[in-house]
């Protein structure tokens, strides 16, 4: 698209490109244009592994859940054998969803015209079709999705070219694998959606410029934006540790440390980071907290937090009660951002908005909008 070739060059994105004591934030076109927006899924969210589930949300034969990934349908199911499948939710016919929602099912069944599909996506029964001329069921299923699993998580590929599952989680797996978060199950999950673009929500979330400033009077007085050590990759992943308190509201954890972690961890320890293009993690001793970012619109997304404590946690005495303190006070800091994130979306369009030079404490913002900006525009 002339789009591309033109921002490429601009002179607004060549300042964002510079290193960090130079380097100012993006221009309020990359925020809110639909053809930035359309450029973005072709090149990052049709390209990318995402991570759309966890395991345990499809634990049974028969579980499946359905997802809209901007505008592509989506299904995720485990089959008979307990493989987990992904395919386009769209009927070999006239393209109708399959399934809807979520839930347990033995097979697929389109709502308009009844074909039906096994959990393998295979095409099982299409009524009065025997006297189509050339018609195989064979060569008419359900479109397959690449799909796989690491650390309990489902991720989803469009694109059949895409480097391995493996490569594409190995900074994650190399920063955050001692979490173990394959052997953690989900205690809540809290779903919702701010007006504003995907790239402010991912940007704020390893923002540690804004932490003691919006956060003071949750999670922020408990930590010092100077001594965090990260690392980041060149395509924008990154990782972060330092000191920090549980994410309760006075700081203390209410579950002890995480079993496998005793005397591995320190009780102070925090981390966080992010895996391109919509995963962030999240960790403290005793639990770990990631959310995944899903683009609606230019100016609307929506925010999955899921809140992961060790398998044998679930059956002591009062755990419903503690985790719901967890839960509650992690929804409160993500209010806290809310305003901030949509307020910036609400003024990307003014006049008088030019992008201001970045801090030394947004090192992290810098290197995910350069990753973003090589991927996009090749800039």
């Amino acid at each position: 698209m002339a789009v591309a070739e033109d921002l490429s060059l601009s002179r607004d994105l060549s300042e964002t490109r510079a290193e960090l004591r130079r380097a100012r934030h993006l221009p309020g076109y990359v925020y809110d244009s639909p053809e930035i927006f359309a450029l973005e899924k072709e090149k990052i969210f049709l390209k990318d592994w995402l991570a759309l589930a966890r395991v345990e949300e499809i634990e049974r034969p028969g579980d499946y859940m359905t997802f809209r990934v901007l505008g592509e349908p989506v299904v995720v199911c485990r089959d008979r054998g307990g493989a987990i499948n992904a395919f386009a939710n769209v009927c070999a016919h006239r393209g109708v969803e399959v399934a809807a929602g979520s839930g347990n099912t033995g097979e697929f069944s389109c709502p308009y015209h009844g074909w039906l599909y096994d959990l393998q996506g295979r095409l099982i029964g299409a009524p009065y079709m025997k006297e189509a001329e050339g018609f195989d069921p064979a060569f008419c299923r359900l479109k397959p999705l690449r799909a796989g699993t690491w650390a309990g998580w489902v991720f989803v590929n469009f694109d059949d070219a895409a480097m391995p599952l493996e490569r594409h989680v190995a900074f994650f797996e190399e920063a955050f694998g001692f979490f173990r978060m394959q052997d953690c199950r989900l205690g809540s999950k809290h779903t919702t959606d701010v007006d504003c673009n995907w790239k402010f929500v991912n940007e704020n979330l390893m923002d540690v410029y804004h932490f003691q400033t919006l956060h003071a009077e949750t999670f922020g007085a408990h930590l010092d934006g100077e001594q965090f050590a990260i690392k980041t990759t060149a395509r924008g992943d990154v990782s972060a540790f330092y000191d920090a308190a549980p994410i309760t509201p006075e700081g203390k954890s209410l579950l002890g440390t995480i079993p496998w972690l005793e005397g591995e961890v320190d009780e102070k320890l925090g981390c966080m980071g992010y895996l391109t293009p919509h995963l962030h993690m999240f960790g403290r001793c005793d639990m770990s907290l990631p959310m995944t970012i899903e683009p609606l619109a230019p100016d609307r997304t929506r925010i999955n937090i899921y809140f992961l404590y060790p398998g044998s946690r679930f059956d002591e005495d009062g755990f419903a009660g503690k985790i719901k303190v967890y839960h509650d006070f992690g929804a409160l800091v993500l209010d806290e951002d809310r305003s901030m994130v949509q307020g910036m979306q609400r003024n990307m369009a003014s006049r008088h908005f030019v992008p201001g030079p970045m801090s030394k404490l947004e090192r992290t913002v810098h290197d995910i909008v350069n990753g973003y900006l090589e991927r996009v525009f090749d800039a």
